[in-house]
């Protein structure tokens, strides 16, 4: 089986991403009701009895909503930085079992390899993570304030990558935000605007390269069009013809995306 993964939500309201190499299948973030993620795997023909595990980024409720609920209903264990465990909130109730990571250290769960390395962002110790199956990599890296150096090298190789256009810059700026919130979106502890996703695209583009998911928009701040625009105008039509784009929604799944060596 070869790599592949759907982004079954993507956004402000829940975040959630369904990995699956050889008999592994897991989930990165479970920001979404358990009830709903059941749902929409379902509905993509999707096993969730397959899951073999769930990933957590970082803590912010977006991405672990329904990852208790999940992991006891399912007996999922639960993969998560220190500083992620520390910091989720009591509500979530006990999870059927915890494994710690760390960035910088890979580790196997079954059939995949995975790789946490860190992001900037306003968390405790957030990750993102790159998977490794039978000579296909696929890096999931969202709520990034910046593209450091070590995001850079970790992309740069990949087949697949779902990356962080949450805002249109102007479009944040003339918005209803309060000033603060604007600032804190805008740090380096903050999210990838359109113009800065480009630019990490541009800077981590290879001829291998075959399908990139653009992740995690604002619903306020930046629109499908406004994305499918930068796009257009920043990165050369005939470089990057090779690669299809996506575009992920909260409100439904992206399509189910195959790699291949």
């Amino acid at each position: 089986m070869a790599l592949v993964f759907q982004v079954l939500a993507s956004g402000s309201k829940g975040n959630a991403v369904y990995v699956a190499g050889g008999s592994t299948a897991l989930l990165v973030d479970a920001g979404l009701s358990a009830k709903e993620i059941m749902r929409r795997l379902e509905s993509a023909g999707l096993d969730p009895k397959g899951l073999s595990a769930v990933l957590l980024s970082h803590e912010h409720n977006d991405h672990i909503r329904g990852v208790g609920v999940l992991s006891r209903r399912r007996g999922l264990p639960v993969y998560l930085t220190q500083g992620c465990l520390e910091a989720l909130p009591p509500q979530l109730g006990e999870l059927a079992s915890v494994h710690l990571i760390q960035s910088g250290r890979s580790f196997r769960l079954g059939d995949l390899t995975v790789h946490p390395f860190s992001l900037s962002h306003d968390a405790a110790d957030p990750v993102g993570f790159l998977f490794e199956h039978d000579g296909c990599r696929l890096a999931v890296c969202t709520d990034c304030g910046t593209a450091t150096q070590l995001v850079r090298t970790r992309l740069r190789h990949c087949h697949g990558l779902i990356v962080e256009a949450n805002h249109d810059v102007e479009r944040l700026m003339n918005g209803p935000y309060t000033w603060p919130l604007k600032q804190r979106i805008r740090s380096r502890h903050g999210h990838l605007s359109n113009d800065e996703c480009c630019d990490l695209l541009r800077d981590v583009h290879h001829e291998n390269l075959q399908i990139v998911v653009m992740a995690h928009l604002s619903e306020i701040n930046n629109h499908p069009q406004l994305v499918q625009d930068t796009l257009g105008y920043r990165l050369e039509r005939d470089r990057w013809a090779h690669v299809r784009f996506f575009i992920a929604a909260q409100d439904h799944p992206a399509p189910l995306c195959e790699l291949s060596p």
